[in-house]
């Protein structure tokens, strides 16, 4: 167990525990594979001098033929300055990933592991079908991580940015100032200079004035169908099914950004290791923001299901305090669910932030084993943790209709 994860399992909530406990993730996550990547692959001096993270003297510049780049898209935003008369430059957090190319050992034996566990007969076409989607997603676990490794991407029109290098978990973020005139809105692809080094694509910067709305939002049965509260619905919807949008949200999301055109943070539990999974699917339905996952399961598909359900309500206030760190005067509406600790979460954060968040709202998930008669879905839940939050902020919802009004209603508003 790494220090992220043993840190997540200080932090997890007693919601948490007994919802891990009822639905047996307890039981099914020891058998799941650990270590499917292999460290040991890492050159010693890369290895060692990991520890020094962005101080890393013996780190190197990504080389093309071996190694492979995922850049992270990032919010750019103006730091509050005491003076208003004197704008500050343009700054954002840069985040990238790195990998050994064609790493992947041999993973059959954990594909069939997964297609036995969510229940598919051997010898069956759907068993091949399914194996073939599994094999897939389950490749970013199992390749290799490099670590002291930077990379140095291209801003528009030809400014040069280096980010890194990674440290322990090859992940490197920098927050750097962004060269430039720019306006609330705009957007920006950077590209490594190598642009064979990612083959997911460039980067897209998207630009957040100290005024105006952002929507802060979950994803797992927020937006998207992941049945979060059984751990063999998440290795269904992970590594087997099409990633599907919860009914009517795309939507909702569309009216949302048309009345408010706000900035837009998608936070989710998940690990890292899913970017490339959510990145496409939230662009194929969702207005495009930045998403923030978690760094605790590089190489390690056992801790994967701990990471949608243990110390998420700590994660996701830790993570909404660095936006209210970036985004301090804009008005911030949020959106998550009823199957993790969202509703704590945006409580915590509305309590310490005065007057930050809006409006919140939470879809009561009944469409998922288990959930209908939850003690997740009862008003003693929904007051608790809202507790000392006024009533017209918060709103629990079943069908995305219903908030349309509500949605008005902050366009109307001087809040």
């Amino acid at each position: 167990m790494n220090t992220d994860q043993i840190r997540q399992k200080l932090e997890e909530s007693p919601v948490e525990r007994k919802s891990r406990k009822d639905e047996g993730f307890d039981d099914l996550e020891p058998e799941l594979p650990r270590n499917v990547g292999n460290r040991g692959d890492i050159p010693v001096v890369d290895n060692l001098s990991s520890y020094l993270g962005t101080y890393n003297p013996a780190a190197k510049d990504i080389d093309p033929p071996s190694d492979v780049v995922w850049l992270f898209d990032n919010t750019a935003y103006r730091p509050v300055h005491v003076y208003p008369h004197s704008p500050q430059p343009w700054q954002a957090e840069f985040v990238a990933a790195y990998f050994k190319r064609n790493s992947g050992k041999d993973i059959s034996a954990w594909v069939a592991d997964i297609a036995d566990k969510v229940g598919f007969a051997k010898g069956t076409t759907d068993r091949e079908d399914a194996e073939k989607t599994i094999a897939e997603r389950l490749q970013p676990f199992v390749d290799t991580i490099q670590p002291a490794r930077f990379v140095n991407v291209v801003f528009p029109p030809d400014s040069e940015i280096k980010l890194g290098p990674g440290g322990r978990n090859a992940v490197s973020v920098d927050t750097i100032v962004v060269p430039g005139e720019h306006k609330d809105g705009d957007s920006h692809e950077l590209k490594a200079v190598h642009e064979e080094v990612t083959p997911h694509g460039p980067m897209l910067t998207h630009y957040a004035g100290p005024e105006g709305w952002t929507v802060i939002s979950d994803i797992d049965d927020s937006i998207k169908i992941t049945m979060t509260s059984d751990p063999i619905g998440i290795l269904r919807s992970t590594f087997i099914n099409k990633p599907t949008p919860i009914a009517g949200m795309p939507e909702l999301y569309q009216h949302i950004d048309q009345l408010l055109k706000p900035s837009w943070f998608y936070l989710s539990a998940s690990p890292y290791n899913l970017y490339t999974f959510l990145r496409p699917f939230l662009h194929q339905y969702y207005p495009k923001g930045q998403v923030i996952l978690r760094e605790a399961s590089w190489m390690d598909l056992g801790g994967f299901l701990a990471s949608l359900t243990q110390g998420t309500e700590a994660y996701k206030s830790s993570r909404m305090d660095k936006v209210h760190e970036w985004l301090p005067k804009r008005k911030i509406l949020c959106v998550g669910d009823s199957t993790q600790s969202d509703p704590e979460a945006y409580g915590d954060i509305y309590r310490k932030h005065a007057g930050w968040i809006k409006a919140i709202f939470i879809r009561k998930v009944t469409d998922v084993s288990g959930m209908e008669d939850s003690d997740k879905n009862k008003d003693e839940r929904f007051e608790k943790a809202f507790k000392d939050v006024p009533r017209d902020v918060w709103r629990v919802f079943e069908d995305p209709q219903e908030l349309y009004q509500a949605v008005g209603d902050l366009t109307d508003s001087t809040v």
